[in-house]
């Protein structure tokens, strides 16, 4: 794959498994996406993704809240991780923590993360059992930018999947992954193309 575009520099943020982080470093050692993982944070030094950076061979940093005496001196550790990495960029993959302030302002319009929910409809934890309580028949994933808000950044991508009467929550999340996987790399290739242009609260495909 050739592009004009140098390749971004990306930090992966993750708190679980890094299923979805593992698709994109997939789609991105396939040429799919113009970009790198240079270093991954995650929140839990038990997390899946833990034994894929290793597989990897990218740097891993574990910075869990518990290690600081306050949210700011947590939140002010990752700046300082992330620093000498310059990146371009931050994936958020399965992080379930609320990204803070001085991060988002540093990061503005960079920090992408996927939800499993048609947003704005039910942002927050357990976004498939929401869907199913509510009755709805049709969801999906939602790709955006993060804002100081809970889910509610500009919105990139989104895909859906049909929402069956017998569906639980693992159902519905297992039809989901692979929509959330390919929604979630194509956003990343536009954003790594640097063909997003955001007026407002839209995001322009350019």
């Amino acid at each position: 794959m050739t592009n004009s575009v140098s390749k971004k520099r990306l930090a992966l943020f993750a708190s679980g498994r890094g299923s979805n982080g593992e698709a994109l470093y997939k789609a991105m050692q396939e040429g799919l996406i113009n970009g790198e993982f240079v270093v991954i944070i995650t929140d839990h030094a038990d997390a899946g993704i833990v034994e894929r950076s290793k597989d990897w061979g990218i740097p891993l940093v574990i910075i869990e809240r518990s290690q600081f005496d306050s949210k700011q001196d947590f939140e002010q550790a990752q700046l300082d991780t992330l620093e000498p990495y310059c990146v371009d960029g931050i994936v958020l993959a399965g992080y379930m923590r609320i990204v803070g302030a001085d991060l988002i302002a540093r990061y503005e319009h960079k920090i992408l993360n996927i939800h499993p929910a048609l947003l704005p409809s039910f942002p927050g934890l357990h976004g498939h059992q929401q869907a199913i309580d509510a009755g709805v028949k049709v969801t999906g994933c939602t790709v955006h930018f993060v804002d100081a808000g809970m889910d509610t950044g500009p919105i990139i991508m989104q895909n859906t999947a049909p929402v069956y009467p017998d569906d639980t929550e693992d159902s519905l999340s297992e039809r989901l992954l692979p929509i959330e996987h390919a929604t979630y790399r194509e956003a990343l290739r536009l954003f790594c193309e640097d063909a997003l242009r955001i007026e407002g609260r839209i995001v322009h495909y350019i």
